[in-house]
């Protein structure tokens, strides 16, 4: 029997946000690791030595994989003669919210000519709650027995290398060789395992997102409530959560977008046939912070935004990234416009917007929607609309009291 490092580990969809960074771990880690991508550009990309995307530390380690012998093509027969291949293809929902199957089991089933009693396949994205059971039935229909697992990734974007190494890696499998071959694979970059049972594991994945999502909703209802009445949210929160530790985990305001929350909390209402309320009333809320920043832009403009000129700072979903996937900044950018306004938009992660010395120069108002490190340290001498609680705070009036602070 082959050992773990030297078996070849091939990766579906390698050179995207969720199998490249798997695949550096991989490869540093002494396993034979080739990427297959249908994108040639990101293909090349990586052959070049660097991310298609931002990844902390991404482009160093990936020249180290490659120097121990990552190798990517577009080709999907790469997986003709691998011992191991992963799946990262996750479970979008579709216009009506419904979780759409057909993305992971077509690109399933046209591999599965490559699955042998010895292959490992591992399931890498989201999956909705049954789909594993969906695909191993598959195979036994077909005759077509194989090892199947369920590891998903719990990393955050842009800092995926990072907690590769520190977060406890979930495997989940219908039986002990399928899970015990799991095991061998991902205990070399985990630092532990946790095993479930597919649905467990399915389950997890959608419920940690979720609650992710939820706790932003939370932040931005609060937060609408405040500025609705004409009170300074920032003060609240940081007098609610000052030296009162049952308010450290407070989430603070923003927008919540990205491919994951939105799209998993979703999937998990569908499974629970829609009756997730806290769920969907989640989305409402996040979902419409986007037109409460509108709202608030034509209110500070008189009531009106016809052949007004607003910039917009930040286009990408998350702050110091260049990943624009479902996020919220596309959405205010369409209101104002709809509402005939003349939008600027810049990002430093994007150089094909408009430049920010000029948004900053021509814009009336300005709208932060993403809290690059860039914009912190601005000097603003326009209005600025900003969720975030990053431009012009204000501080909290705070005096001594006669009493000794407690030891922590």
């Amino acid at each position: 029997m082959k050992k773990t490092t030297e078996k070849k580990v091939v990766i579906v969809g390698g050179c995207g946000h969720v199998g490249l960074p798997l695949g550096v771990k991989f490869a540093l880690a002494g396993l034979h690791v080739h990427l297959i991508d249908l994108d040639a550009k990101k293909v090349q990309k990586v052959l070049s030595g660097s991310f298609p995307f931002e990844e902390k530390g991404g482009d160093e380690q990936l020249k180290d994989a490659l120097a121990k012998g990552l190798t990517a093509s577009n080709d999907p027969g790469a997986a003709a003669d691998a011992d191991i291949i992963i799946f990262v293809t996750g479970t979008p929902v579709d216009e009506h919210l419904t979780p759409k199957l057909s993305d992971v089991t077509h690109v399933f089933d046209q591999y599965s000519k490559y699955f042998t009693p010895s292959t490992l396949v591992v399931m890498r994205s989201t999956l909705f709650p049954g789909t594993m059971e969906h695909l191993a039935n598959t195979l036994l229909r077909k005759g077509n027995p194989t090892l199947l697992a369920f590891c998903p990734e719990r990393v955050a974007q842009g800092v995926a290398l990072e907690e590769i190494d520190a977060l406890p890696q979930i495997v989940s499998a219908f039986d002990e060789p399928s899970f015990d071959a799991a095991y061998e694979l991902f205990k070399v970059i985990a630092p532990f395992v946790i095993r479930l049972s597919p649905i467990e594991a399915e389950l997890a994945k959608l419920i940690a997102n979720s609650w992710r999502y939820l706790e932003f909703a939370i932040a931005n209802q609060f937060y609408m409530i405040a500025e609705k009445n004409g009170i300074d949210f920032y003060r609240v929160y940081d007098a609610v959560r000052y030296d009162y530790r049952r308010a450290t985990g407070y989430k603070s305001p923003g927008f919540s977008a990205g491919p994951c929350l939105f799209k998993d909390t979703m999937q998990l209402a569908a499974f629970f046939k829609h009756q997730f309320y806290l769920g969907h009333s989640a989305m409402l809320v996040n979902e419409g912070l986007a037109d409460f920043v509108v709202e608030k832009t034509k209110h500070l403009l008189g009531g009106e935004l016809l052949g007004r000129k607003i910039g917009i700072l930040g286009m990408t979903f998350k702050a110091d990234n260049d990943d624009t996937r479902e996020s919220l900044s596309f959405r205010v950018k369409k209101a104002l416009s709809f509402g005939g306004a003349d939008v600027l938009c810049t990002d430093p992660y994007l150089p094909e917007l408009e430049s920010l010395e000029r948004t900053l120069e021509e814009a009336e108002i300005l709208v932060l929607c993403t809290p690059h490190r860039e914009y912190r340290e601005l000097k603003y001498k326009k209005p600025v609309i900003d969720v975030w609680g990053q431009v012009n705070r204000s501080t909290l009036d705070i005096y001594p009291g006669l009493v000794p602070q407690a030891e922590k």
